[in-house]
């Protein structure tokens, strides 16, 4: 397939966004935070519990292009980063600032569900590409080329993928930008699993040439350093775009806890040995589940690339997804969710996180198989 090169477009923003105002004391805040890391202005910092800019701290900001861009192979500078209390406001603010109803937007079915639920808030129309099974549910580019309209405006990725773990390889990633070519298309890009990945090298589509300026590129703390309750994540997006996103910031959150990105620049410029342990062990459960869970009856589950979630078929079982989960869940004790809780396309499938230890998942499993044996 033939590389279209993208090409720089003006930012077209939701009319909304005209109606939305600031609060000036955020405003003097960035300039007062933007002298004080310049050593200008000591006497403000009295501590990591105060109010910080809308955008974050310029040092995370700093940690956070240096760091998401090097993985990357892009140049990302600190304007381009916005900081907010975990990944969802990157996902809400960016389609409140580009989105008009009626404005169509293509994302993941089986997917984290806050897509298609935003999607359906602003008044859009959301349009579902399906992940199949068969292709390990990474994302078809020949399914999501045939989506595209001129009513398109937005195209949501996520790899590593939330509930199946599937993964886009650097082709698929390319043969998408392909795919949307030149037309006037925003991609959010979820990255928010992409050092948990099993296998390959994680490609973000922002590293592609000319295409940074047309992604939003989601990550964060929660899962990559185990940091769900510090509340944190940030945006990489085009700096006239992020000044728009600090500004709804502004408007709902304030800011984002200033300890927490404290502690989120130890975590960047630290030991990331880490992650590459708890990854290891992630990949060792997730073995564990897959060989076991594929020895229950009515049960098969292809092996997930990245993240820490299993997405079993459980058709032969013939028992519908949430009639399923729930029975296990009240007659075995073992929680997991419905493949239907994260769109239609889920139905015949089971979520299971391995975020546990081998122990609690072996006998989870042995439950399950106990159950299966005797109802199914």
């Amino acid at each position: 397939m033939t590389m279209t090169k993208a090409v720089q477009t003006e930012l077209r923003l939701a009319r909304r966004m005209s109606r939305l105002g600031t609060e000036t004391a955020f405003d003097v805040l960035v300039k007062a935070r933007a002298l004080e890391a310049k050593g200008a202005a000591k006497a403000l910092n009295s501590g990591w519990t105060h109010y910080g800019p809308s955008a974050g701290f310029p040092q995370l900001r700093e940690a956070i292009a240096h760091d998401a861009g090097s993985r990357r192979g892009i140049k990302v500078d600190p304007a381009e980063v916005v900081v907010v209390p975990g990944g969802k406001p990157i996902i809400f603010f960016s389609m409140l600032a580009l989105i008009e109803e009626e404005d169509e937007v293509i994302y993941p079915n089986p997917g984290f569900p806050i897509y298609e639920s935003l999607i359906h808030f602003l008044g859009a129309r959301a349009v579902p590409v399906h992940l199949r099974e068969e292709r390990d549910f990474a994302l078809d580019p020949n399914e999501l080329a045939g989506l595209i309209t001129d009513k398109t405006r937005l195209i949501i990725l996520n790899s590593p993928q939330n509930p199946t773990g599937g993964v886009l390889s650097e082709s698929d990633v390319r043969q998408i930008a392909s795919a949307i070519g030149d037309r006037d298309i925003m991609v959010l890009s979820d990255e928010i699993y992409s050092r948990l990945l099993f296998e390959g090298k994680h490609f973000s589509i922002a590293s592609i040439d000319g295409w940074k300026d047309r992604t939003i590129l989601l990550d964060g703390f929660s899962k990559t350093y185990a940091m769900t309750g510090w509340r944190m994540g940030y945006g990489i997006m085009r700096p006239d775009l992020a000044t728009h996103v600090a500004r709804l910031m502004t408007n709902s959150n304030s800011c984002t806890a200033s300890f927490t990105q404290m502690a989120g620049i130890e975590a960047l410029r630290g030991d990331q040995s880490s992650v590459d342990s708890m990854c290891a062990e992630f990949q060792r459960r997730r073995d564990v589940f897959v060989a076991a869970v594929n020895r229950i009856p009515g049960f098969s589950c292809r092996t997930p690339k990245g993240a820490f979630y299993t997405f079993p078929n459980i058709t032969k079982t013939g028992w519908p997804s949430g009639k399923l989960a729930d029975a296990l869940l009240e007659q075995t004790g073992v929680a997991c969710l419905s493949g239907t809780a994260f769109g239609s396309f889920g139905e015949g499938y089971l979520r299971f996180s391995v975020a546990n230890s081998v122990e609690n998942i072996q006998k989870a499993l042995a439950r399950i198989e106990d159950w299966a044996r005797k109802n199914l």
